[in-house]
């Protein structure tokens, strides 16, 4: 199951599966991880706001210091892979767009591999206008063309097969695209974006195609998705439903392991939060310090909970408009009508936002808004309920309403979020997963405002995490449950009951 796939045996190819080359494994950012504290979280990510630590910290200067490691190990190191971890916003696309960049003046052959041809062209566009005069290959799908947006680059050639890119200094393609590339010369170095999102058979079938490789990506993020169930497979080396990082880490444990440790999306209300709750072990800060992030109102609030959970949000960056306790449809029309409502005023009233101490407001716009929930049939029942209060959803310059896998990657100013747990009677793993709550709690630049029945801290207790326990499987930490917990406690801190 290890070896590579007949054809792919080519000299210097990059096998994941083979045994690393003992070589320390440094981890950059400010110091190694703190010891985990109290509840599972570590004393750096509960440092108070104000501290002297605190004071001593430019992130700038952190993240810099990461990335400089970072490219060292890359350009310079001798280990076949290197992994980056980065959280939220920490700046992902624009490290693998510096790491191409240095690849290719240092006169590397380089392959970019992400997991969506979105992801795939959003880079290219990246990448090309950083560098307008790099040669770039965008290989695709004889029925995916590229993204139009990339007409606008003269050098950016496209095509689908890869013999008419290889004058290319860096080729990008989607995993399952370079699958069907074979018998070819391995290119000397890959950076794989998104490394998290995909399964390590995915990684298997390309892994012939390179020497050396990048892996970016955010460990918080959902878990690579299957059609079929992998319990078979489950504590096994060679796993294919697990993620690409965890099996390469899992056969290949002296790899260098770098972190982004600051997040540049997340404001100072947030990063505390997601970090402790979601990244226990590898904490991280927000790029921005208490008030440079601000949203305001131009029209006052009319009492109603919506617009008092709005003004808790604009004033602290959470908010979570509570509900009666009930049993609900999935689709429970009085918590989505709620969602839809918190929307509406959140452009009647005239949001502003700042993004600095001395920055011009910027008004909030309907695009700039984002619905995060765990259904596609609840996104629809929302859109349907947008509508229905003449907000325009899911086109150009309208709010968008998805799922939280959909709106992995995504940034926006508000966030509106019905929680995975509202209204149920049980706490499946498909609604306590890590992943998915923290991908709907991390999307916001400004503030999130969660929409949510009260019971769900008692619905926790009720139905503790039961999942088997099964040898040989990394065990995910934080869990659903306390991550959950987590997020309930910090909520209830700002919590305004209301009842429709």
């Amino acid at each position: 199951m290890t070896s590579l796939p007949e054809g792919r045996a080519a000299a210097g190819a990059f096998d994941p599966a083979a045994e690393a080359r003992p070589e320390p494994a440094p981890t950059t950012g400010p110091a190694s991880a703190p010891a985990a504290g109290p509840g599972g979280g570590t004393a750096g990510a509960r440092t108070a706001t104000g501290s002297a630590s605190a004071a001593a910290f430019d992130p700038a200067a952190e993240a810099a210091r990461a990335t400089a490691a970072i490219l060292d190990s890359t350009l310079h190191g001798t280990a076949r892979g290197v992994v980056v971890d980065s959280p939220p916003g920490a700046g992902k696309s624009t490290l693998v767009v510096r790491a191409a960049r240095e690849l290719a003046a240092a006169g590397e052959s380089l392959m970019i591999v992400a997991q969506t041809n979105a992801q795939v062209d959003d880079l290219a566009d990246r990448l090309a206008t950083a560098d307008p005069g790099l040669p770039i290959g965008r290989l695709h799908g004889a029925d995916s063309p590229p993204d139009p947006v990339l007409d606008r680059h003269e050098a950016v050639a496209k095509s689908s097969s890869v013999a008419e890119l290889r004058d290319r200094a860096v080729v990008l393609a989607t995993a399952a695209k370079w699958a069907y590339v074979k018998d070819v010369e391995p290119w000397r170095h890959a950076i794989v974006d998104e490394a998290y999102q995909m399964r390590s058979d995915a990684l298997l079938q390309v892994a012939g195609l390179f020497e050396r490789a990048l892996f970016v990506g955010d460990p918080g993020q959902l878990d690579p998705f299957s059609v079929v169930g992998a319990e078979q497979w489950a504590g096994l080396s060679y796993d294919p439903s697990a993620s690409a990082v965890v099996t390469l880490l899992a056969h290949n444990p002296g790899l260098p392991q770098h972190r982004l440790p600051v997040s540049w999306r997340l404001p100072a209300s947030a990063a505390p939060l997601v970090s402790r709750a979601f990244y226990p072990y590898t904490p991280f800060r927000s790029g921005t310090g208490p008030g440079e992030r601000r949203l305001a109102f131009g029209v006052a609030g009319d009492g109603g909970g919506p617009d008092r959970v709005l003004d808790e949000a604009a004033e602290s960056g959470w908010g979570l408009l509570e509900l009666p306790a009930r049993h609900t449809p999935r689709t429970d029309p009085e918590a989505v009508r709620a969602v839809a409502v918190v929307v509406r005023r959140l452009l009647d009233r005239g949001g502003l936002t700042y993004a600095g101490a001395d920055a011009q407001p910027a008004p909030l716009t309907a695009d700039r808004i984002a619905v995060g929930t765990a259904h596609r049939d609840q996104a629809a029942a929302v859109r349907a309920a947008l509508a229905g209060l003449g907000v325009a959803s899911g086109a150009a310059g309208g709010v968008a309403v998805d799922t939280a896998n959909r709106l992995q990657g995504r940034e926006f100013d508000v966030t509106v979020v019905l929680h995975p747990l509202s209204g149920r009677p049980d706490a499946t793993a498909f609604h306590l997963e890590t992943g998915r709550l923290c991908v709907l709690a991390s999307r916001h630049r400004h503030a999130c405002i969660v929409v949510c029945r009260a019971g769900v801290a008692d619905l926790l207790d009720e139905h503790p995490s039961s999942e088997p326990v099964q040898l040989g499987v990394t065990v995910k930490f934080p869990d659903g449950w306390e991550a959950n917990h987590a997020v309930l406690a910090h909520l209830a801190e700002h919590r305004v009951s209301w009842r429709p």
